[in-house]
Protein backbone atom coordinates (compact mmCIF):
# COMPACT_ATOMS: atom_id res chain seq x y z
CA UNK A 1 0.00 0.00 0.00
CA UNK A 2 1.09 3.60 -1.09
CA UNK A 3 0.04 6.56 -0.27
CA UNK A 4 0.77 9.74 -2.94
CA UNK A 5 -0.37 13.72 -2.79
CA UNK A 6 -1.50 14.48 -6.18
CA UNK A 7 -2.76 18.44 -4.62
CA UNK A 8 -1.64 19.88 -1.63
CA UNK A 9 -3.97 22.19 0.74
CA UNK A 10 -4.49 25.64 -0.78
CA UNK A 11 -4.12 27.63 2.30
CA UNK A 12 -2.77 27.09 5.67
CA UNK A 13 -5.23 26.44 8.51
CA UNK A 14 -3.86 29.34 10.41
CA UNK A 15 -3.03 32.77 8.70
CA UNK A 16 0.79 34.12 9.39
CA UNK A 17 -0.98 36.73 10.93
CA UNK A 18 -2.81 34.80 13.44
CA UNK A 19 0.09 33.36 14.27
CA UNK A 20 2.08 36.58 14.87
CA UNK A 21 -0.73 37.79 16.64
CA UNK A 22 -0.65 34.39 19.19
CA UNK A 23 3.33 34.60 19.96
CA UNK A 24 3.21 38.54 19.92
CA UNK A 25 5.97 39.04 17.51
CA UNK A 26 4.94 42.43 16.10
CA UNK A 27 8.10 42.75 13.78
CA UNK A 28 8.70 40.79 10.21
CA UNK A 29 12.15 39.58 10.93
CA UNK A 30 10.92 35.98 11.88
CA UNK A 31 8.02 35.56 8.94
CA UNK A 32 9.44 32.92 6.91
CA UNK A 33 11.03 31.00 10.29
CA UNK A 34 6.80 30.84 11.62
CA UNK A 35 5.48 30.56 8.10
CA UNK A 36 7.79 26.97 7.76
CA UNK A 37 6.54 26.57 12.21
CA UNK A 38 3.11 26.55 10.31
CA UNK A 39 3.39 24.35 7.81
CA UNK A 40 5.39 21.99 9.81
CA UNK A 41 2.66 21.96 12.68
CA UNK A 42 0.08 21.44 10.46
CA UNK A 43 2.17 18.53 8.46
CA UNK A 44 2.42 17.15 12.23
CA UNK A 45 -0.96 17.08 12.82
CA UNK A 46 -1.99 15.65 9.26
CA UNK A 47 0.96 12.70 9.49
CA UNK A 48 0.31 11.93 13.50
CA UNK A 49 -3.87 11.77 13.22
CA UNK A 50 -4.46 10.45 9.72
CA UNK A 51 -6.17 13.78 9.19
CA UNK A 52 -6.28 16.25 6.07
CA UNK A 53 -6.52 19.52 7.59
CA UNK A 54 -7.62 21.54 4.02
CA UNK A 55 -9.01 19.62 1.05
CA UNK A 56 -6.13 17.76 -0.54
CA UNK A 57 -5.97 15.38 -3.17
CA UNK A 58 -4.46 11.95 -2.88
CA UNK A 59 -3.62 8.33 -4.08
CA UNK A 60 -3.84 5.24 -2.16
CA UNK A 61 -2.58 2.24 -4.06
CA UNK A 62 -3.30 -1.38 -3.26
CA UNK A 63 -1.82 -4.59 -4.68
CA UNK A 64 -5.05 -6.22 -4.67
CA UNK A 65 -8.55 -5.80 -3.69
CA UNK A 66 -8.18 -7.15 -0.13
CA UNK A 67 -10.73 -9.94 1.11
CA UNK A 68 -14.09 -8.85 1.51
CA UNK A 69 -13.44 -6.45 -0.60
CA UNK A 70 -13.59 -3.19 2.08
CA UNK A 71 -10.51 -0.92 2.18
CA UNK A 72 -10.02 1.46 4.88
CA UNK A 73 -9.04 4.96 3.42
CA UNK A 74 -5.78 6.21 5.37
CA UNK A 75 -7.00 9.54 5.52
CA UNK A 76 -9.94 11.70 7.22
CA UNK A 77 -12.62 13.41 6.47
CA UNK A 78 -13.20 11.77 2.94
CA UNK A 79 -15.47 14.51 0.88
CA UNK A 80 -15.52 12.19 -2.37
CA UNK A 81 -13.61 8.96 -4.58
CA UNK A 82 -12.75 10.95 -7.92
CA UNK A 83 -11.73 7.54 -8.98
CA UNK A 84 -10.68 4.11 -8.97
CA UNK A 85 -8.31 2.87 -11.68
CA UNK A 86 -6.69 -0.43 -12.28
CA UNK A 87 -3.44 -0.68 -13.46
CA UNK A 88 -2.49 -3.54 -15.85
CA UNK A 89 0.92 -5.52 -16.32
CA UNK A 90 1.03 -4.12 -19.62
CA UNK A 91 0.71 -0.69 -18.63
CA UNK A 92 -2.77 0.17 -19.57
CA UNK A 93 -5.54 1.08 -17.76
CA UNK A 94 -9.17 0.85 -17.01
CA UNK A 95 -10.99 3.35 -14.84
CA UNK A 96 -14.15 1.47 -12.82
CA UNK A 97 -17.53 2.52 -13.55
CA UNK A 98 -19.30 4.63 -10.44
CA UNK A 99 -21.59 1.56 -9.97
CA UNK A 100 -18.82 -0.73 -9.14
CA UNK A 101 -17.75 0.57 -6.07
CA UNK A 102 -19.60 2.64 -3.04
CA UNK A 103 -17.49 4.73 -0.44
CA UNK A 104 -18.74 5.56 3.01
CA UNK A 105 -17.67 8.96 4.21
CA UNK A 106 -19.48 8.65 7.32
CA UNK A 107 -17.07 5.63 8.89
CA UNK A 108 -14.12 6.30 10.81
CA UNK A 109 -12.21 5.32 8.88
CA UNK A 110 -14.00 6.13 5.61
CA UNK A 111 -13.88 3.03 3.42
CA UNK A 112 -14.18 2.23 -0.02
CA UNK A 113 -16.24 -1.30 -0.70
CA UNK A 114 -15.82 -3.04 -4.44
CA UNK A 115 -19.10 -4.16 -5.64
CA UNK A 116 -17.08 -5.84 -8.51
CA UNK A 117 -13.80 -5.78 -10.35
CA UNK A 118 -14.31 -7.02 -13.56
CA UNK A 119 -11.99 -9.05 -15.19
CA UNK A 120 -9.52 -8.01 -18.45
CA UNK A 121 -5.95 -8.00 -17.71
CA UNK A 122 -4.09 -9.21 -15.22
CA UNK A 123 -3.40 -6.46 -12.76
CA UNK A 124 0.28 -5.28 -12.46
CA UNK A 125 1.80 -7.31 -9.29
CA UNK A 126 2.50 -3.83 -7.19
CA UNK A 127 0.48 -0.68 -6.62
CA UNK A 128 -1.98 -2.16 -9.46
CA UNK A 129 -5.28 -0.67 -8.00
CA UNK A 130 -5.63 3.40 -7.48
CA UNK A 131 -8.20 5.21 -5.66
CA UNK A 132 -8.16 8.79 -6.29
CA UNK A 133 -9.91 10.80 -3.23
CA UNK A 134 -9.82 14.44 -1.81
CA UNK A 135 -10.37 14.72 1.59
CA UNK A 136 -10.26 17.68 4.62
CA UNK A 137 -12.43 19.60 6.63
CA UNK A 138 -13.12 22.31 3.41
CA UNK A 139 -11.26 24.70 1.11
CA UNK A 140 -10.47 27.44 3.93
CA UNK A 141 -9.22 27.84 7.50
CA UNK A 142 -12.25 28.53 8.74
CA UNK A 143 -13.84 24.71 7.68
CA UNK A 144 -11.16 23.34 10.02
CA UNK A 145 -12.66 22.62 13.92
CA UNK A 146 -11.29 25.32 16.25
CA UNK A 147 -9.81 23.41 18.69
CA UNK A 148 -7.33 21.77 15.72
CA UNK A 149 -6.32 25.49 14.81
CA UNK A 150 -5.77 26.37 18.68
CA UNK A 151 -3.63 22.80 19.09
CA UNK A 152 -1.47 24.39 15.63
CA UNK A 153 -1.07 27.74 17.41
CA UNK A 154 -0.38 26.32 20.63
CA UNK A 155 2.34 23.48 18.77
CA UNK A 156 4.13 26.73 16.79
CA UNK A 157 4.06 28.36 20.06
CA UNK A 158 5.84 25.24 21.44
CA UNK A 159 8.12 25.01 18.95
CA UNK A 160 9.23 28.64 18.00
CA UNK A 161 10.52 28.99 21.81
CA UNK A 162 11.98 25.68 22.08
CA UNK A 163 14.37 25.58 18.68
CA UNK A 164 17.13 23.46 19.69
CA UNK A 165 17.43 20.42 18.23
CA UNK A 166 17.23 16.93 19.45
CA UNK A 167 20.25 15.41 21.19
CA UNK A 168 22.23 12.39 19.22
CA UNK A 169 20.64 9.70 21.18
CA UNK A 170 18.44 11.50 22.40
CA UNK A 171 14.25 11.24 22.51
CA UNK A 172 12.21 14.31 20.92
CA UNK A 173 11.00 16.84 22.98
CA UNK A 174 6.80 15.39 23.78
CA UNK A 175 4.30 17.73 22.66
CA UNK A 176 2.43 19.66 25.16
CA UNK A 177 -0.46 17.29 26.92
CA UNK A 178 -2.75 20.64 26.19
CA UNK A 179 -2.25 20.22 22.78
CA UNK A 180 -2.72 16.44 22.48
CA UNK A 181 -5.69 16.81 24.46
CA UNK A 182 -7.16 19.24 21.94
CA UNK A 183 -6.48 16.43 19.20
CA UNK A 184 -7.70 13.59 20.47
CA UNK A 185 -11.15 13.93 19.72
CA UNK A 186 -9.73 13.59 16.12
CA UNK A 187 -7.15 10.74 16.13
CA UNK A 188 -8.30 8.06 13.93
CA UNK A 189 -9.03 4.47 15.74
CA UNK A 190 -7.12 1.66 13.64
CA UNK A 191 -7.58 -2.24 14.44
Amino acid sequence: MALALTSAPAVEPVSLAQAKAHLRVDEDAEDNLISALMTSARSWVERQYGLALITQGWSFYLDRVPEGGAVALPLAPLQTVEAVTLHAEDGGATELEAGDYAYDAVSKPARLVFKSVSGGAPLRRLNGIEIAYRCGFGDGAHDVPAPIRQALLLLVAHWYERREPVPAGGEPPEVPAMVAGLLAPYRQVRL
